[in-house]
């Protein structure tokens, strides 16, 4: 098994760049992205409560990979940092939620266009955010294919026909050329058609709850809403699938499946935690890649960019942060100690916009969290302002969690004895700094910042988290670390009352 050899293999040959493709056999490549899917939420792994037959197909093809760590814990700058092969820090506007994407920042689907590549996408590409306002005239993952439609299967699932759409594309590309895809799924982001996991045929009893969330029916059934609209990103996977094997294509192309972020749950999407930036990764290319392999090296968003272009026989663009991973899947050991993550604006959810600046290290089984601002709210204000300029309804403004049945079960139960803790840890105010043992601890309960028995570990992490910012121009490493603050947001924004913000009863 190819996952012992990752293990114990510290040097190993890899193949030399240009001997990945010539100019006749160059891959295909297809990037599958779902929208808002935790790590353990495929049957790959595990989880017993969703089937993602095709997920676990790619995985059996090539690689599974168990410690795959998405650029943010929001979708905006966490697809640009795979666009782009760099950290969100680096990319100024595009590191954010909602805002532009700098044009001399590369892109791969645009190096791969430029080097004969048959490019497109369809579904959600990079977004939300205004590409136009820096000077690019197309989605930076390259132009849309979506005209191809279906009828909805539930209220919460788009109606767009994916892999219909991948056919068009398909279709129309020229002769001779390889092509590069994005297959970006709407789901499984909110909203969700409340009571659609049940109604599929699902059992309350199917609902895999993390520690930081109620074990209650009405979270149980919204996970299992969100498990539902999870098997439909991999109901189109499967015949995107189907489609590159009747077209003789399949065993050429390098397909990768992931997701940008954590699942869309209080404590989990937009937090630096394991549920929000730890996601789900399988990639296979049977023409070059053993199948049945499993990783546990620390693989990075910012990784894909330079993979997709070596795969092509691309040099690696000189601004790329990333390291290719095509090495390590050919069996030889990932000479990284750490990868990180990283947030500031998601939702427009403090006063004047404020920013919740976060970075995020994963190192061994440990997760460290740096809280630039811990003296804001981490989920929002709790109230803001109506439109007349009055005082919104208590708890109302936590827009840094997607609205859901279960946010609302949080906040009217804040004061059972038994259920109220859970607003609290999803909401509070945390300390500058947060310490976890992911391993032993994986939805992030048990700080060890202050524990003793931790102490060189913490201290290690710190400075090499410190350090790694410093070199890769951080600004929040330096004086102008509030720039954040001043780019501008496209979407909705709301009003808050000036702080200090308090919790209302």
């Amino acid at each position: 098994m190819k996952s012992i050899l990752f293990l114990l293999l510290g040097l190993v040959s890899i193949a030399p760049q240009e001997s990945m493709a010539n100019a006749n056999e160059r891959p295909n490549i297809v990037l599958a992205i779902s929208d808002d899917q935790s790590f353990p939420h495929a049957s790959a792994y595990g989880c017993k409560g969703v089937s993602t037959p095709s997920f676990d197909e790619i995985a059996a093809a090539g690689v599974l990979f168990h410690n795959a760590y998405a650029g943010s814990p929001g979708c905006s700058p966490s697809r640009a940092s795979l666009l782009t092969g760099r950290y969100p820090w680096q990319l100024e506007q595009a590191g954010t939620h909602a805002s532009s994407f700098p044009s001399k920042y590369a892109v791969y689907p645009e190096l791969l266009k430029q080097a004969g590549y048959w490019v497109g996408y369809t579904g959600k590409p990079w977004g939300p955010g205004n590409f136009k306002a820096s000077g690019r005239t197309e989605n930076p993952a390259g132009p849309g294919f979506n005209s191809k439609t279906e009828k909805s299967p539930f209220s919460g699932i788009s109606n767009k026909d994916y892999a219909g759409n991948f056919q068009d594309f398909l279709s129309k590309r020229p002769d001779g050329r390889p092509f590069c895809f994005w297959y970006g799924a709407h789901e499984p982001h909110r909203g969700f058609e409340y009571g659609a996991g049940l109604k599929s045929g699902k059992s309350l009893d199917d609902a895999e709850v993390p520690a930081f969330l109620p074990d209650h029916p009405v979270v149980q059934s919204d996970m299992l809403d969100y498990y539902l609209e999870i098997e439909h990103f991999d109901l189109h996977l499967g015949r995107i699938i189907q489609i590159l094997k009747d077209a003789g294509e399949f065993e050429n192309t390098l397909i990768v499946v992931t997701s940008d972020n954590g699942m869309a749950f209080p404590r989990a999407k937009a937090n630096c935690f394991e549920y929000g930036i730890h996601v789900p990764m399988a990639i296979s290319w049977p023409s070059v890649l053993e199948g049945n392999q499993q990783s546990e090296a620390l693989v990075s968003f910012v990784d894909l960019a330079p993979t997709f272009l070596q795969a092509a026989g691309l040099d690696i663009h000189p601004q790329m942060t990333g390291i290719s991973l095509i090495g390590h899947m050919q069996g030889a050991a990932l000479e990284r100690d750490a990868v990180y993550s990283s947030r500031e604006r998601h939702s427009s959810s403090r006063y004047m916009n404020w920013t919740y600046p976060q970075r995020a290290m994963r190192s061994g089984d440990y997760l460290l969290i740096h809280n630039f601002k811990p003296d804001r709210w981490p989920a929002g204000d709790p109230v803001k302002l109506n439109a007349d300029g009055s005082m919104g309804p208590a708890h109302g403004g936590y827009h840094d969690i997607d609205a859901c049945p279960s946010l609302t079960f949080l906040i009217k139960s804040r004061h059972d004895r038994k259920w109220g803790p859970y607003l609290n840890w999803s909401v509070d105010k945390r300390g500058e700094w947060q310490l976890f043992n992911v391993k032993d601890d994986p939805e992030c309960m048990r700080e060890l910042i202050k524990s003793p028995r931790v102490k060189r570990i913490r201290e290690r992490m710190v400075a090499d988290m410190n350090e790694f910012l410093k070199s890769t121009d951080d600004p929040r490493m330096y004086e102008n670390g509030d720039v954040w603050e001043s780019y501008i947001r496209y979407s909705r924004i709301r009003k808050f009352p000036m702080p200090p913000a308090q919790i209302p009863e």
